[in-house]
């Protein structure tokens, strides 16, 4: 999608109670007003995490364009958000896949936001952590100064080398052969990271949902028609059974672009 990333404004559509002077967040360098819309979110009674996602789609619900990539389907309006999103996150949490696709790189918190990172109890840096049972990282994340924690499986084939290349505190075992996602965001939690975001990909969210480990979902809607077999921002051949509730917190919208934040109803017990 062609923009030149220059922040808008956001109107603020919800809540009413939220919208302050006119209802508009005018682009800030440390964000404070935009991030905290977002900062009421803390791990739920009985948990010890807080899992929120954040995914893009286009109108007629494609989660990547025809290069198979999110990014193409983004515009400033969600990037705005999605910056904001991870000064209040410890980690992001991403499918190695979704790693190599969208060419994530090491992470970094501009300065004007490490303060508001700060003033919501965030030390200055997120963490990044990728999901495989393969084990396959993009060498750049790797070898990066600060590299991810990888979550794998005992039966990962190269789980020594990873353990030797980037320290074995940073490779965590969540399974035997298929990552159990609830153990690895508790390993996550024993770390300290328990604000957890998820940016995809659709896999990863759809194991997350199915697990019952989605407190929020941040979903943007740009005004796009792309049409073609893009995936939907969850892909999986099974339904949710059962299927779940979502509550409105709040829409953002600039120039036809919605960015939606909904709470999901965990399941009792």
């Amino acid at each position: 999608m062609s923009d030149d990333r220059t922040p808008p404004t956001l109107d603020v559509l919800l809540p009413v109670a939220a919208r302050g002077d006119a209802g508009r967040l005018a682009p800030r360098a440390d964000e404070a007003e935009l991030v905290a819309l977002f900062a009421d979110a803390a791990p739920p009674a009985g948990r010890r995490v807080h899992v929120r996602a954040n995914m893009v789609s286009s109108l007629d619900g494609a989660a990547t364009g025809p290069d198979r990539r999110s990014g193409s389907i983004n515009d400033a309006a969600d990037h705005r958000v999605f910056a904001a999103l991870r000064v209040l996150a410890d980690v992001v949490l991403i499918g190695a896949g979704t790693a190599r696709t969208e060419g994530y790189g090491p992470l970094g918190t501009p300065a004007p936001l490490r303060g508001t990172r700060r003033a919501h109890g965030r030390p200055d840096e997120v963490e990044l952590a990728l999901v495989t049972a393969s084990g396959a990282v993009p060498d750049g994340l790797l070898d990066a100064a600060r590299p991810p924690f990888v979550v794998t499986v005992a039966q990962c084939p190269v789980l020594d080398a990873l353990r030797t290349r980037i320290g074995p505190e940073r490779v965590l075992v969540a399974g035997d052969e298929q990552v159990d996602l609830a153990t690895a965001l508790d390993l996550l939690a024993d770390r300290g990271l328990r604000h957890v975001l998820t940016e995809g990909g659709p896999h990863l969210l759809s194991g997350l949902l199915a697990a019952d480990l989605v407190d929020e979902l941040c979903l943007t809607w740009t005004p796009l028609v792309v049409g073609g077999p893009a995936p939907r921002a969850t892909r999986t051949d099974a339904w949710l059974d059962p299927v779940r509730h979502a509550r409105p917190a709040h829409l953002l919208h600039a120039g036809g672009t919605l960015l939606g934040r909904w709470v999901i109803d965990r399941l009792a017990g």
